[in-house]
């Protein structure tokens, strides 16, 4: 199915595979994303009048918001940044320009289209490579060769030659062999994508072509690499051919303007909590009313030229412990209209999360060790004993949401993992006594963050 025509209930049962619980945040995601897709539907005149609508999620650390956000742009590859607003502050105090969210999201947009493209020219590239190595092999051939014959004589071997270099080539016979070949000094895409910061969309193509002419004109060399080395070289040059790179930026921009998400952490460590005139609390007021136009809509220049971002969906997120969303300058909250809280994991949830995600943490081990030949199994009693000792752990120091379970995880599993290649060809079980005495030296008090996270 076409990723614009996903549901908010398919959207919903895209999240569970992945995110437990937060139901309430999951329909909020789902419809938002929906109403853009709606919004794309409409005419001219009326898309214009139509912003996104701004998520703020209210919640502890460790309970899935950044991985909500992240599932969400994964399902309908959009571009997505997930930045912290205590990067950023006002002119005058150490940090980073608001702006720089919009334009590392052009980054990022430009990189997904560049990758996307890539994988679609790869096959020809491959192919274009192996006739370019096929060359020089035969080049190098024939200079080895003694003798002349007649012009058509020589084609005609010329023809059986590539034939025979071809037929080895494909079967891996020739991959240490030396060829020379030229290459780029630097051979790195994101070289192939360096236009001037700043330029205006109207100048992409004349600055693009000038930079594509002092490439090539100033950082081509020769060199003589193995079959398997050189092959990996010509692809890259293949595809950066094939590839219409003003084609790449004008989609990307296009689709961070209309399909771009920001994630906005710790925007709650804005808030001036103590009422004072100086010090962060100044700079987090300053970042605040920055943010103000790029949530609301403005136009930011980037290397690759203007972007919009009337149409960008900000997702904010904070945990709001010390203070609350109505401490943000009412500018701010009003670009945020939608609220949705996330709830803290109990027990069972942590039981959930460590087998059902697709990517559950039992199930990252289990593959692990299994590269090691060691089949690992987990009981009923010691999967539970696992969530409830990361439960307790967190009532009894800082609250790390589901982020506990590596941390106790780690401990249990540290000794299999370290005898692992003198375990290989067997199975072992994690039961309830055996989680027990693996953590049986684990203080919980306050200090017991000295011993596991």
């Amino acid at each position: 199915m076409n990723t614009t025509d996903l549901t908010p209930q398919e959207i919903v049962k895209g999240l569970d595979r992945y995110i437990v619980g937060q139901e309430a945040a999951k329909r909020s995601l789902a419809v938002a994303l929906r109403e853009r897709e709606r919004r794309k539907r409409l005419g001219d005149a009326e898309r214009a009048e139509i912003g996104s609508k701004n998520i703020l999620i209210i919640g502890p650390t460790g309970v899935g918001k950044t991985e909500l956000a992240r599932r969400l742009a994964r399902m309908v590859d959009a571009p997505f940044l997930r930045t912290e607003a205590t990067k950023f502050t006002e002119v005058g105090y150490v940090g980073r320009d608001v702006e720089s969210i919009v334009r590392d999201l052009a980054d990022a947009s430009v990189s997904m289209v560049h990758r996307e493209r890539m994988a679609v020219v790869k096959e020809e590239a491959e192919r274009l490579a192996d006739e370019r190595i096929v060359s020089c092999l035969v080049e190098n051939q024939a200079e080895t060769e003694t003798g002349s014959a007649a012009a058509a004589t020589e084609r005609s071997h010329m023809k059986r030659r590539r034939r025979a270099i071809a037929r080895k080539l494909a079967a891996q016979e020739l991959e240490e062999r030396l060829i020379e070949i030229e290459v780029d000094s630097d051979e790195g895409q994101s070289t192939m994508l360096e236009f001037v910061s700043g330029i205006g969309s109207d100048e992409v193509q004349e600055q693009f072509q000038e930079l594509m002419n002092s490439m090539n004109a100033t950082r081509s060399r020769s060199r003589r690499l193995p079959v398997r080395e050189a092959r990996r070289v010509l692809v890259e040059q293949e595809m950066n051919k094939l590839i219409d790179f003003e084609e790449v930026v004008e989609t990307a921009i296009r689709r961070v303007e209309e399909s771009g998400i920001v994630f906005l952490d710790e925007i709650d460590k804005l808030v001036n909590r103590g009422g004072g005139d100086f010090g962060a609390d100044v700079s987090g007021e300053g970042v605040q009313r920055d943010l103000l136009p790029i949530v609301e809509g403005a136009t930011v220049a980037t290397r690759y030229g203007m972007v919009n971002t009337d149409h960008i969906l900000f997702i904010g997120a904070g945990a709001f412990n010390r203070s609350r969303p109505s401490d943000l300058l009412p500018e701010l909250q009003g670009r945020f209209p939608i609220r949705v809280e996330v709830s803290d994991l109990s027990v069972d949830d942590f039981v959930r999360i460590l087998v059902e995600p697709d990517n559950s943490p039992l199930k990252q081990y289990s593959a692990l060790l299994a590269t090691e030949g060691v089949t690992l199994e987990f009981s009923a009693d010691g999967v539970r004993e696992i969530a409830r000792l990361a439960a307790a752990l967190n009532a009894a120091s800082e609250n790390l949401g589901a982020r506990r379970l590596y941390g106790v995880l780690e401990r249990v599993l540290e000794s299999i993992s370290f005898s692992a290649t003198e375990l290989s060809g067997q199975t072992v079980t994690v039961d309830r006594a055996y989680v027990a005495e693996r953590m049986a030296g684990v203080p919980f008090t306050d200090e017991m963050s000295k011993y596991i996270l």
